[in-house]
């Protein structure tokens, strides 16, 4: 099977969720196919320099065209095609798209959500006809609805209330657009399946490298660290240029984290990620470290006392609270940050909405068998039901009955 792998942005390095699903999904097909992986990296970033390992037949960069133009803005507004679409179309992506399907004659091709959504004219025109599947990693006009209602300032609400009104509409034609699709949660689905009944919707839920993050190679890297002072910390790991992110850090540093560090003068609060903005930058102080990038996050994992998703907006499922159970951390989160995720509350991880709960917590989490409960049940969890080998498979199955039913016609 020739399958090609289109992302709407970089594959390497794995600074964001979305990087990391891409990449190990994309990782697992190679594994069982020939895979072509198609990335477009932004302006101020070069093509991808993935490592050896990663074991793709070609990797293609597509150079992105700077978005939020003028005229882009003035189209995003006007419709038919949402921000989401137009910032990710071009003329000469297209035109090199199109010379690769027919030089590559691909029996199916992963195109990720609806921003690439433009170039699904170009990948039914190819003469291999190939099947289509679309992953969606958001119901991104879920965020931006969600956006809108949380927006202080009011010209913010009325362009999102406009971007989500056209980007709901784009997604309503795609999901006519692909033979199949799939999503990453339940709750995904059946929100697909209440716009199109029809449509063939998949869950393909994230996942996690359970060997990378195995309780052993942490706990080397703790013994390894010990000639260094290392505090007890609790943790957030994710984009810090994301505004759900923000959001949620700043909530957490501002409402919640002036009570936990009187009750617990042991502990310091490390935010972990990429390209903090000028608000999380200003959160550092005495007992708040910010990292920005790290080369490996498993070494703050070796110091976390419990891993936070204080979540208020955004959609998906969390990557890092994968990652965090994997890594032997107990996790509390608000519901919106572990929607998707199918884990039992207080069972694989703990849920708190406001200050009194996360406190509350935080606290219990210090409770050595609540602690040793909540981190073994979670490791079970992750390892039965979301390593990356697993979800690949049943990634791989997908395209493969989609070859055998092309071949039938």
């Amino acid at each position: 099977m020739r399958l090609l792998y289109f992302a709407a942005h970089q594959m390497w390095p794995l600074t964001s969720g979305n990087r990391l699903r891409d990449y190990h999904l994309a990782r697992e097909l190679a594994k069982r196919a020939s895979v072509t992986f198609v990335e477009m990296y932004h302006p101020g970033e070069e093509p991808s320099s993935p490592p050896n390992d990663c074991i793709f037949d070609e990797v293609v960069s597509l150079k992105k065209r700077p978005s939020y133009t003028p005229g882009k803005i003035l189209r995003g507004m006007a419709g038919p095609s949402p921000f989401a679409v137009l910032n990710y179309f071009d003329t000469k992506s297209a035109n090199q798209l199109a010379t690769l399907l027919a030089r590559g004659r691909f029996d199916t091709v992963q195109i990720e959500g609806i921003h690439l959504s433009g170039y699904l004219d170009v990948i039914k025109a190819a003469a291999s006809r190939p099947s289509i599947v679309v992953d969606w990693h958001n119901i991104e006009s879920e965020l931006m609805w969600r956006y809108s209602k949380n927006a202080t300032f009011w010209p913010k609400r009325v362009i999102a209330r406009r971007t989500a009104i056209l980007l709901q509409r784009s997604e309503m034609m795609l999901l006519g657009g692909g033979e199949t699709h799939t999503v990453v949660s339940d709750r995904e689905q059946q929100k697909l399946l209440g716009w199109c009944p029809s449509a063939r919707v998949n869950v393909i839920p994230n996942g996690v490298d359970t060997n990378f993050f195995s309780a052993s190679l942490i706990s080397d890297m703790q013994e390894n660290a010990k000639s260094r002072t290392l505090k007890p910390s609790i943790l957030f790991v994710g984009a810090m240029d994301y505004h759900a992110n923000i959001d949620g850090v700043t909530w957490f540093a501002h409402e919640i984290w002036p009570e936990i560090a009187a009750r617990h003068p042991e502990l310091e609060f490390i935010i972990v990620g990429r390209r903090p903005s000028a608000a999380v930058r200003a959160l550092a102080s005495q007992r708040i470290r910010v990292t920005g990038t790290v080369d490996d996050v498993r070494r703050f994992y070796t110091s976390a006392v419990v891993v936070i998703a204080p979540l208020r907006v955004g959609g998906g499922t969390r990557l890092k609270i994968l990652e965090a159970m994997a890594a032997g951390v107990p996790v509390v989160s608000t519901r919106l940050g572990a929607e998707g995720i199918g884990a039992t509350p207080s069972l694989h991880l703990l849920l708190a909405e406001n200050r009194a709960e996360m406190v509350a917590a935080i606290d219990q989490i210090a409770d050595p068998q609540i602690r040793s409960r909540l981190v073994s049940a979670a490791r079970e969890f992750v390892a039965n039901r979301c390593d990356w080998t697993l979800v690949g498979e049943k990634l791989y199955q997908i395209h493969a009955q989609l070859l055998s039913a092309s071949r039938c016609v």
